[in-house]
């Protein structure tokens, strides 16, 4: 399934997160890969994402400038692809 941010989405049930100076470390139990989260904002986008209607909702909630929206819906994506994310 493609990313669409019109959609709610939340951290995989299997991923866990490690804070570290530069944003954090996820880990996904099932398939074992690691990815970097190079930013505190994209943290807690990723940590607040379930309890929004949507991506969108979840971006503004955060008080992302409209411009950095691309770049965090990129990650999003990809980390959607890797199964760090979930459609609900």
């Amino acid at each position: 399934m493609e990313f669409d941010a019109n959609r709610p989405y939340r951290l995989h049930e299997r991923v866990a997160l490690r804070p570290e100076p530069f944003g954090a470390l996820a880990y996904h139990y099932d398939n074992r890969r690691l990815n970097f989260l190079r930013a505190p904002e994209l943290v807690t986008l990723v940590e607040s994402l379930g309890e929004h209607c949507s991506v969108r909702e979840a971006f503004e909630s955060a008080g992302l400038d409209d411009r950095r929206w691309p770049s965090f819906e990129r990650a999003l994506a990809s980390l959607a692809a890797s199964d760090f994310l979930v459609a609900v």
